[in-house]
């Protein structure tokens, strides 16, 4: 475009503040334009701090406005179906926080919109954008574990102060989140996982709620197989007294390990040794996703979390929480 692509916010909250909202600034072709929020005084505050001409507290003002390009839906996913079908037919690209909708059902009709319209969905699973993870990539493309065999992971924390007040928050709201913090922070993994080894093909689990401290579940376990053959397993527990995030990729010659949620050294472990590496996430940490976004819609480079992908994850979380 001659132009930047202008982009709305329909959400500035907390996660727009420095992960997410600054890069469509910062972004080379593109700006942001407009911003809501459903109070009309944090709307103002955001958009004055942040030096954007437009607020509002009303989505469709910012989905609707000509003087806007593209939207990015940063509000918890049970809003994401409603607003998500009235970007597409608004005929305008977007981009949503993850999960793409609380279940697979809602992912499909998202991802049917844009699909009919021939619009561009992306979704922020912005892992699969990190020099951390592609680092992890570069590894396992060259080889350097032999073939893949299994990828594990593990993901405990503590019981939260929120969690135990009684607080609301909608990730432990099953109507917003049902799968609780394994929606939220889970997705992350499974996501990237099928970004490293390749889509999934059969998934199972179990989900439960062991501390009745909220309506959704807090304790899920689940295992899968990669159409590639490669098998993984997870246990995703909130109510653990030590945390964990603890991911190993095992190979017919090596092993790599790192966190997915924390920034531990990534490690390769082969015959030679052990290689570990330090590669931190940027201030703002969607700062390579939106720059891909910015490359995808001027005619470059495929943009790697997209609808479809982001579509996959929906189904593999859904066959782990038994809900399909």
């Amino acid at each position: 475009m001659t132009r930047p692509i202008r982009w709305g916010i329909i959400g500035c909250g907390a996660v727009t503040e420095v992960k997410s909202g600054p890069p469509y600034s910062m972004t080379a072709g593109f700006e942001l334009h407009g911003v809501m929020r459903r109070s009309l005084e944090k709307a103002k505050d955001y958009a004055t701090r942040h030096g954007v001409p437009f607020y509002t507290n009303s989505a469709s003002e910012i989905i609707e406005a000509p003087e806007i390009d593209a939207v990015y839906i940063a509000t918890p996913p049970d809003t994401h179906k409603k607003y998500a079908l009235m970007v597409a037919q608004a005929g305008k690209p977007c981009c949503m926080e993850k999960p793409m909708a609380p279940n697979y059902a809602d992912s499909l009709a998202i991802h049917t919109a844009f699909e009919e319209r021939q619009l561009p969905l992306f979704v922020a699973y912005y892992r699969r954008s990190l020099p951390r993870f592609l680092k992890i990539r570069e590894w396992l493309q060259a080889d350097h574990i032999g073939e893949v065999r299994h990828v594990q992971w593990q993901k405990s924390r503590s019981i939260s102060p929120t969690d135990q007040s009684g607080a609301y928050n909608w990730r432990t709201d099953a109507k917003v989140a049902p799968g609780g913090y394994f929606d939220d922070l889970a997705s992350h993994g499974l996501d990237l996982f099928t970004f490293l080894l390749g889509p999934i093909g059969k998934a199972s689990g179990h989900a439960t709620n062991q501390m009745g401290l909220y309506t959704a579940h807090d304790a899920i376990t689940g295992s899968w197989v990669h159409e590639n053959g490669t098998t993984g397993s997870g246990s995703w527990i909130f109510g653990a007294g030590i945390p964990k995030d603890e991911v190993t990729i095992l190979g017919s010659k090596g092993e790599i390990r790192f966190s997915v949620l924390d920034e531990a050294p990534l490690e390769l472990i082969t015959e030679k040794g052990t290689e570990r590496l330090v590669i931190a996430h940027p201030k703002h940490v969607q700062q390579y996703h939106v720059a891909h976004m910015a490359r995808h819609l001027n005619g470059g480079i495929q943009h790697p979390s997209i609808g479809k992908s982001a579509l996959h994850t929906s189904w593999v979380m859904d066959s782990i929480l038994g809900v399909l």
